[in-house]
């Protein structure tokens, strides 16, 4: 095959997206070619490209001491490459691990096509039988989730963890957050056996499609109130584990407020501001709590070798095959056509309609 166009949805400049073509080659030897189907649009992280709040702007990594260092921005406009959500068709394979025609997961960005090496690249293999645009959580976004379960396993397992979800089993379980996040957090723990799964979430909208999906849906004030009044264990009241999604400091306190003494709160969300909203000497310090952050480039402490990215992508296959009708039914609100992103992003800034999960689509 000779030489192709591929076009990348990126942003330009601040509250302005825009779609750039540039050429790739042919793939060499051990690569795959890719055709995009689906990829996804994770709201929470890419929309701090188009608003300017990523730290990255103000801000650079130092990976050696595991730091920010201020006043030195890591990134500057334009942003050429966004996205981690992709469902691809295989169109050229030159290693015998893939063949054409297979639908991949994977994280690649928003582009309408890539050459990826298996050797880096996540490349997950979607079973025929699932609709192809439920991809778009396997390879970043159900790991995500999937991760902070087994982070949760990790306070009360240590290595000892044998299945995804074995601490909440027969136990009540607070999520806070309904996004793309949330909910797959919510779906894994009703999966694991949870007694009870409460999503909070400040949307009506949010909530009627969650209450449509067979959870409990309540706004914060509401939820971390029914923890500390229905459930009980050991003469204490509260949740051992709430789950936080939601990227406002006032989220996390609310977090902390519906755990029990010496409970957990499993941190998902992507700060970009301060956290006046959160008071470290009320709950957190009177109740002995703790706060752990679960990222999905960190799997707890010793579990590496048995719970990698690959194995968190499977446990989310086998999440999507269990819920799939109710996903498509309810979370994939918006499908967009691939050229119509960079308006279809203005719009989301401007006017903020409601939404769960948003997918752009790449004619083939």
């Amino acid at each position: 095959m000779s030489e192709r166009q591929i076009r990348s949805l990126g942003i330009e400049r601040e509250g302005q997206a825009y779609t750039f073509p540039y050429g790739e080659g042919d793939p060499p030897e051990g690569h795959v070619r890719l055709q995009t189907l689906y990829t996804g649009f994770s709201a929470g992280t890419e929309l701090t490209f188009m608003k300017h709040t990523n730290p990255y702007f103000h801000s650079r990594w130092d990976g050696d001491r595991g730091v920010f260092i201020e006043g030195e921005p890591g990134l500057q406009y334009p942003v050429p490459f966004l996205g981690y959500m992709e469902v691809a068709r295989v169109i050229e394979s030159r290693t015998p691990a893939f063949r054409r025609g297979q639908v991949l997961a994977t994280t690649f960005g928003h582009k309408t096509g890539h050459t990826a090496d298996p050797a880096r690249d996540v490349l997950i293999p979607l079973p025929p039988e699932l609709d192809p645009i439920l991809g778009i959580f396997v390879a970043q976004m159900g790991p995500i989730a999937a991760n902070g379960i087994l982070h949760a396993d990790a306070e009360q397992f240590g290595t000892n963890v044998s299945r995804l979800g074995q601490s909440l089993t027969d136990k009540p379980v607070l999520v806070i957050g309904g996004g793309s996040v949330g909910l797959m957090t919510a779906m894994f723990a009703r999966l694991a056996g949870a007694s009870e799964v409460v999503v909070a979430d400040p949307s009506a909208f949010r909530r009627e499609r969650l209450m449509a999906m067979g959870f409990v849906a309540m706004d914060e004030e509401e939820a971390w109130k029914h923890a500390r009044t229905h459930w009980h264990s050991g003469g204490e009241r509260g949740a051992d584990f709430v789950f936080q999604t939601r990227a406002h400091a006032g989220s996390l306190h609310t977090a902390l407020r519906a755990l029990r003494p010496q409970g957990t709160v499993i941190d998902l969300a992507f700060y970009q501001g301060g956290a006046d909203a959160l008071r470290l000497g009320e709950e957190f310090h009177h109740n002995g709590l703790t706060i752990r952050c679960a990222q999905i480039n960190r799997v707890p402490r010793g579990l590496a070798h048995l719970w990698d990215r690959r194995r968190l992508a499977l446990e989310t296959v086998a999440l999507l095959q269990a819920e799939a009708p109710a996903i498509l039914r309810e979370i994939i609100t918006h499908i967009v056509p691939f050229e119509d992103g960079p308006a279809f992003l203005a719009e989301l800034v401007e006017n903020r309609p409601d939404f769960m999960q948003i997918v752009f689509q790449v004619a083939e």
